[in-house]
Protein backbone atom coordinates (compact mmCIF):
# COMPACT_ATOMS: atom_id res chain seq x y z
CA UNK A 1 0.00 0.00 0.00
CA UNK A 2 1.37 3.46 -1.25
CA UNK A 3 0.34 6.95 0.93
CA UNK A 4 -2.08 7.41 -1.79
CA UNK A 5 -4.11 4.25 -1.15
CA UNK A 6 -3.31 4.83 2.30
CA UNK A 7 -5.08 8.49 2.21
CA UNK A 8 -7.95 7.11 -0.35
CA UNK A 9 -8.82 4.42 2.35
CA UNK A 10 -9.24 7.38 5.36
CA UNK A 11 -10.57 10.05 3.02
CA UNK A 12 -7.97 11.95 4.35
CA UNK A 13 -5.35 14.54 2.06
CA UNK A 14 -2.29 12.77 1.68
CA UNK A 15 -0.35 15.79 3.32
CA UNK A 16 -2.55 15.04 6.76
CA UNK A 17 -1.78 10.91 6.72
CA UNK A 18 1.93 12.00 6.10
CA UNK A 19 1.94 14.78 8.98
CA UNK A 20 0.79 12.26 11.40
CA UNK A 21 3.05 9.57 10.37
CA UNK A 22 5.65 12.33 10.69
CA UNK A 23 4.49 13.59 14.39
CA UNK A 24 3.79 17.18 13.61
CA UNK A 25 2.22 19.02 16.27
CA UNK A 26 -0.80 20.08 13.91
CA UNK A 27 -2.54 17.10 13.45
CA UNK A 28 -5.09 15.95 16.28
CA UNK A 29 -4.02 12.65 18.89
CA UNK A 30 -7.13 11.21 17.43
CA UNK A 31 -5.95 11.58 13.68
CA UNK A 32 -2.79 10.27 13.94
CA UNK A 33 -3.61 7.22 16.22
CA UNK A 34 -6.54 6.45 13.61
CA UNK A 35 -3.39 6.94 10.44
CA UNK A 36 -1.01 4.59 12.72
CA UNK A 37 -3.47 2.07 13.55
CA UNK A 38 -4.47 2.06 9.45
CA UNK A 39 -0.71 1.72 8.55
CA UNK A 40 0.14 -0.86 11.10
CA UNK A 41 -2.78 -2.74 9.94
CA UNK A 42 -2.32 -2.67 6.14
CA UNK A 43 1.32 -2.92 6.19
CA UNK A 44 2.43 0.81 5.18
CA UNK A 45 5.74 2.15 5.42
CA UNK A 46 6.86 5.53 4.48
CA UNK A 47 9.84 5.53 1.31
CA UNK A 48 12.82 6.82 3.81
CA UNK A 49 14.08 9.01 1.01
CA UNK A 50 10.57 10.16 0.23
CA UNK A 51 10.04 10.93 3.72
CA UNK A 52 13.25 13.01 4.43
CA UNK A 53 12.68 14.94 0.97
CA UNK A 54 9.05 15.96 2.09
CA UNK A 55 9.68 16.34 5.90
CA UNK A 56 13.16 17.63 6.11
CA UNK A 57 13.53 14.52 8.30
CA UNK A 58 15.90 11.35 8.78
CA UNK A 59 13.57 9.83 11.09
CA UNK A 60 16.86 8.92 12.95
CA UNK A 61 18.60 9.60 16.32
CA UNK A 62 22.07 9.71 17.28
CA UNK A 63 24.60 8.58 19.54
CA UNK A 64 28.58 9.55 19.70
CA UNK A 65 29.85 6.13 20.56
CA UNK A 66 33.67 6.75 22.34
CA UNK A 67 35.77 4.33 21.30
CA UNK A 68 39.73 2.85 22.14
CA UNK A 69 41.28 0.46 24.33
CA UNK A 70 40.70 2.61 27.67
CA UNK A 71 36.78 2.29 26.36
CA UNK A 72 34.43 -0.55 27.90
CA UNK A 73 31.05 -1.39 26.68
CA UNK A 74 29.27 -2.33 29.78
CA UNK A 75 25.70 -4.06 30.30
CA UNK A 76 24.35 -0.61 31.86
CA UNK A 77 24.72 1.04 28.24
CA UNK A 78 23.01 -2.09 26.90
CA UNK A 79 20.47 -2.15 28.87
CA UNK A 80 19.64 1.66 28.00
CA UNK A 81 19.73 0.47 24.32
CA UNK A 82 17.38 -1.72 24.68
CA UNK A 83 15.14 0.25 26.17
CA UNK A 84 15.42 3.31 23.90
CA UNK A 85 16.06 0.93 20.77
CA UNK A 86 12.32 -0.77 21.90
CA UNK A 87 10.86 2.83 21.85
CA UNK A 88 12.47 3.66 18.75
CA UNK A 89 11.80 0.74 16.54
CA UNK A 90 7.81 1.11 17.73
CA UNK A 91 7.52 4.69 16.63
CA UNK A 92 9.36 4.01 13.00
CA UNK A 93 12.95 5.53 14.47
CA UNK A 94 16.01 4.87 13.77
CA UNK A 95 19.18 4.77 15.85
CA UNK A 96 22.94 5.43 14.33
CA UNK A 97 26.13 5.23 16.46
CA UNK A 98 28.60 7.00 15.48
CA UNK A 99 31.86 6.05 16.65
CA UNK A 100 34.64 8.51 18.01
CA UNK A 101 38.30 9.52 19.75
CA UNK A 102 36.92 9.14 23.56
CA UNK A 103 38.60 12.12 23.63
CA UNK A 104 37.74 13.86 21.04
CA UNK A 105 33.90 13.47 20.23
CA UNK A 106 33.19 16.96 19.54
CA UNK A 107 34.34 16.53 16.49
CA UNK A 108 32.12 13.38 15.42
CA UNK A 109 29.12 15.96 16.93
CA UNK A 110 30.00 18.43 14.49
CA UNK A 111 29.96 16.52 11.71
CA UNK A 112 27.48 14.48 12.04
CA UNK A 113 25.02 17.79 12.62
CA UNK A 114 26.82 19.40 9.58
CA UNK A 115 25.74 16.78 6.94
CA UNK A 116 22.26 16.27 8.67
CA UNK A 117 22.41 12.73 9.75
CA UNK A 118 20.13 12.36 12.33
CA UNK A 119 17.21 14.70 13.98
CA UNK A 120 18.54 14.67 17.52
CA UNK A 121 21.16 12.86 19.53
CA UNK A 122 21.31 12.10 23.20
CA UNK A 123 24.36 12.56 25.53
CA UNK A 124 25.09 9.81 28.03
CA UNK A 125 28.03 9.54 31.43
CA UNK A 126 28.05 13.22 31.65
CA UNK A 127 30.81 14.89 33.67
CA UNK A 128 30.97 18.78 35.28
CA UNK A 129 31.03 21.10 32.54
CA UNK A 130 30.92 18.74 30.21
CA UNK A 131 32.52 19.71 26.57
CA UNK A 132 29.86 17.65 24.67
CA UNK A 133 26.92 19.44 26.16
CA UNK A 134 28.39 22.66 26.06
CA UNK A 135 29.30 22.24 22.12
CA UNK A 136 26.18 20.43 21.35
CA UNK A 137 23.60 23.48 22.95
CA UNK A 138 25.12 25.38 20.41
CA UNK A 139 24.89 23.33 17.30
CA UNK A 140 20.80 24.03 17.16
CA UNK A 141 19.79 20.20 17.17
CA UNK A 142 17.33 18.63 19.54
CA UNK A 143 19.43 16.15 22.15
CA UNK A 144 18.51 15.11 25.92
CA UNK A 145 20.93 14.25 28.26
CA UNK A 146 21.21 11.25 30.12
CA UNK A 147 22.31 12.25 33.69
CA UNK A 148 22.91 15.73 34.49
CA UNK A 149 25.91 18.05 34.19
CA UNK A 150 27.12 20.71 36.75
CA UNK A 151 29.24 23.94 36.44
CA UNK A 152 27.12 25.72 33.41
CA UNK A 153 25.20 28.77 33.06
CA UNK A 154 22.48 27.72 31.15
CA UNK A 155 19.58 25.23 31.01
CA UNK A 156 18.66 22.04 29.43
CA UNK A 157 16.82 19.15 28.86
CA UNK A 158 17.52 15.79 30.94
CA UNK A 159 16.23 12.92 32.67
CA UNK A 160 18.16 11.44 35.54
CA UNK A 161 17.12 9.49 38.61
CA UNK A 162 17.68 10.89 42.51
CA UNK A 163 21.12 9.57 42.78
CA UNK A 164 22.35 11.31 45.82
CA UNK A 165 18.59 10.96 47.59
CA UNK A 166 18.76 7.46 46.62
CA UNK A 167 22.51 6.78 48.33
CA UNK A 168 21.46 8.80 51.11
CA UNK A 169 18.45 6.78 52.28
CA UNK A 170 20.64 3.69 51.73
CA UNK A 171 23.11 4.92 54.22
CA UNK A 172 20.68 6.33 56.73
CA UNK A 173 19.33 2.95 56.82
CA UNK A 174 22.74 1.53 57.68
CA UNK A 175 23.72 4.57 60.19
CA UNK A 176 19.63 3.97 61.58
CA UNK A 177 20.99 0.33 62.15
CA UNK A 178 24.24 1.22 64.54
CA UNK A 179 26.47 0.99 61.86
CA UNK A 180 29.60 3.68 62.05
CA UNK A 181 31.93 2.54 59.52
CA UNK A 182 30.41 2.74 56.18
CA UNK A 183 31.95 2.49 52.39
CA UNK A 184 31.09 3.41 49.40
CA UNK A 185 32.19 1.57 45.84
CA UNK A 186 31.08 3.66 43.40
CA UNK A 187 31.57 4.41 39.94
CA UNK A 188 34.05 6.41 38.28
CA UNK A 189 33.80 9.49 40.14
CA UNK A 190 34.75 11.79 37.22
CA UNK A 191 31.43 11.73 36.07
CA UNK A 192 28.08 13.24 37.87
CA UNK A 193 26.05 10.34 39.20
CA UNK A 194 28.95 9.03 40.96
CA UNK A 195 29.64 12.59 42.52
CA UNK A 196 25.77 12.66 43.30
CA UNK A 197 25.94 9.39 44.62
CA UNK A 198 28.87 9.50 47.37
CA UNK A 199 27.10 13.22 48.13
CA UNK A 200 23.98 11.59 49.54
CA UNK A 201 26.68 8.95 51.63
CA UNK A 202 28.42 11.86 53.20
CA UNK A 203 25.23 13.51 54.01
CA UNK A 204 23.40 10.89 55.56
CA UNK A 205 26.54 10.30 57.77
CA UNK A 206 27.42 13.64 58.56
CA UNK A 207 23.96 14.54 59.48
CA UNK A 208 25.12 11.79 62.89
CA UNK A 209 28.67 12.99 63.28
CA UNK A 210 29.61 10.57 61.22
CA UNK A 211 32.02 10.63 58.18
CA UNK A 212 33.56 8.87 54.72
CA UNK A 213 37.46 8.34 54.96
CA UNK A 214 39.30 8.41 52.09
CA UNK A 215 40.36 4.52 52.97
CA UNK A 216 36.68 3.43 52.62
CA UNK A 217 35.52 4.92 49.74
CA UNK A 218 36.71 3.55 45.94
CA UNK A 219 36.15 4.56 43.00
CA UNK A 220 36.19 1.57 39.93
CA UNK A 221 34.95 0.79 36.61
CA UNK A 222 31.70 -1.21 37.26
CA UNK A 223 32.52 -4.60 36.68
CA UNK A 224 32.33 -8.17 38.94
CA UNK A 225 35.69 -8.57 39.09
CA UNK A 226 36.77 -4.32 40.79
CA UNK A 227 33.71 -5.29 42.89
CA UNK A 228 35.31 -7.97 44.55
CA UNK A 229 39.09 -6.45 44.64
CA UNK A 230 37.47 -3.17 46.31
CA UNK A 231 35.83 -5.59 48.33
CA UNK A 232 39.21 -7.33 49.61
CA UNK A 233 40.85 -3.81 49.94
CA UNK A 234 37.96 -2.61 52.56
CA UNK A 235 37.00 -5.49 54.29
CA UNK A 236 41.14 -6.30 54.95
CA UNK A 237 41.96 -3.24 56.74
CA UNK A 238 42.57 -3.08 60.40
CA UNK A 239 39.32 -0.55 60.56
CA UNK A 240 36.96 -2.33 58.14
CA UNK A 241 33.83 -1.14 57.47
CA UNK A 242 30.48 -2.94 58.83
CA UNK A 243 28.33 -1.72 55.65
CA UNK A 244 28.69 -1.00 52.03
CA UNK A 245 26.74 0.77 49.44
CA UNK A 246 27.51 -0.24 46.14
CA UNK A 247 26.83 1.42 42.87
CA UNK A 248 25.76 -1.56 40.81
CA UNK A 249 24.62 -5.01 41.19
CA UNK A 250 27.37 -6.55 39.20
CA UNK A 251 29.58 -5.01 41.24
CA UNK A 252 28.15 -6.44 44.17
CA UNK A 253 28.21 -9.70 43.01
CA UNK A 254 32.04 -8.88 43.40
CA UNK A 255 31.67 -8.03 46.81
CA UNK A 256 29.64 -11.42 47.57
CA UNK A 257 32.10 -13.36 46.20
CA UNK A 258 35.11 -11.35 48.61
CA UNK A 259 32.94 -11.84 51.97
CA UNK A 260 33.05 -15.57 50.98
CA UNK A 261 36.32 -16.06 50.23
CA UNK A 262 37.35 -13.98 53.91
CA UNK A 263 34.98 -16.81 55.72
CA UNK A 264 32.52 -13.48 56.47
CA UNK A 265 28.79 -13.77 56.27
CA UNK A 266 26.15 -11.39 54.89
CA UNK A 267 24.51 -9.57 57.03
CA UNK A 268 26.52 -11.13 60.18
CA UNK A 269 29.98 -9.73 59.92
CA UNK A 270 28.12 -7.26 56.67
CA UNK A 271 25.78 -5.38 55.46
CA UNK A 272 25.48 -4.86 52.18
CA UNK A 273 23.26 -2.58 49.76
CA UNK A 274 23.12 -1.95 46.21
CA UNK A 275 21.86 -0.15 43.15
CA UNK A 276 19.65 -2.48 40.94
CA UNK A 277 19.07 -1.15 37.30
CA UNK A 278 16.66 -3.84 37.05
CA UNK A 279 18.76 -6.10 34.50
CA UNK A 280 16.49 -8.86 33.72
CA UNK A 281 19.23 -11.66 34.14
CA UNK A 282 20.18 -10.49 37.47
CA UNK A 283 17.92 -10.23 40.29
CA UNK A 284 19.09 -9.00 43.54
CA UNK A 285 16.51 -11.49 45.24
CA UNK A 286 18.41 -14.01 44.03
CA UNK A 287 21.30 -13.71 45.40
CA UNK A 288 22.72 -15.99 48.24
CA UNK A 289 21.04 -13.66 50.67
CA UNK A 290 18.27 -11.42 49.36
CA UNK A 291 20.17 -7.77 48.91
CA UNK A 292 19.21 -4.80 49.48
CA UNK A 293 19.24 -2.10 47.13
CA UNK A 294 18.25 1.29 45.82
CA UNK A 295 15.97 0.34 42.50
CA UNK A 296 15.52 2.27 39.00
CA UNK A 297 15.09 0.46 35.59
CA UNK A 298 17.78 1.92 33.24
CA UNK A 299 16.00 0.07 30.21
CA UNK A 300 12.67 2.64 31.13
CA UNK A 301 14.99 5.20 31.42
CA UNK A 302 16.25 4.57 27.18
CA UNK A 303 12.68 4.48 26.27
CA UNK A 304 11.53 7.61 28.37
CA UNK A 305 14.62 9.27 26.57
CA UNK A 306 13.63 7.94 23.33
CA UNK A 307 10.27 9.32 23.83
CA UNK A 308 11.13 12.90 24.70
CA UNK A 309 13.41 13.29 21.71
CA UNK A 310 10.88 12.03 19.51
CA UNK A 311 8.81 14.86 20.96
CA UNK A 312 11.29 17.10 20.46
CA UNK A 313 11.92 16.65 17.04
CA UNK A 314 8.62 16.67 16.40
CA UNK A 315 7.92 20.24 18.39
CA UNK A 316 5.81 18.61 20.84
CA UNK A 317 8.65 18.98 23.47
CA UNK A 318 10.12 22.36 23.54
CA UNK A 319 12.49 23.90 26.34
CA UNK A 320 15.36 23.06 28.34
CA UNK A 321 12.87 20.64 30.84
CA UNK A 322 14.90 18.42 33.36
CA UNK A 323 12.82 15.12 34.37
CA UNK A 324 14.08 13.11 37.71
CA UNK A 325 12.91 10.03 38.77
CA UNK A 326 12.53 9.06 42.30
CA UNK A 327 14.29 5.77 43.55
CA UNK A 328 13.03 3.18 45.64
CA UNK A 329 14.77 1.84 48.53
CA UNK A 330 13.94 -2.07 48.65
CA UNK A 331 14.94 -3.62 51.68
CA UNK A 332 15.50 -7.34 51.74
CA UNK A 333 18.29 -9.74 53.86
CA UNK A 334 21.33 -8.78 53.54
CA UNK A 335 21.14 -5.57 56.30
CA UNK A 336 21.26 -6.12 59.58
CA UNK A 337 22.13 -4.37 63.03
CA UNK A 338 26.27 -3.55 63.40
CA UNK A 339 28.21 -6.47 64.75
CA UNK A 340 29.28 -6.44 68.58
Amino acid sequence: MNLKQLSHMLSLSQTTVSRALNGYPEVSEETRRRVIDAAKRHGYRPNPSARRLATGKSGMIGYVLPTGNAVDIDPHFVEFLSGLGDYARSHELDLVLSPADADDQETTYRRIVANRQVDAVYISSPRPTDRRLALVNTLGIPFIVHGRSEGFDFDYPYLDIDNEGAFHEAARLLVQLGHKRLALINGDDRETFAIHRERGVRRALAASGLALGERHICSVTMTEENGYRAARRLLEQSEAPTAIVCSSLIMALGVVRAVRDLGLTIPGDLSLVAHDDVFPWLRPENFPVPLSTTRSSIRLAGARVAERLAARISGLEQGARGEVWPVDLVVRGSVAGAPG
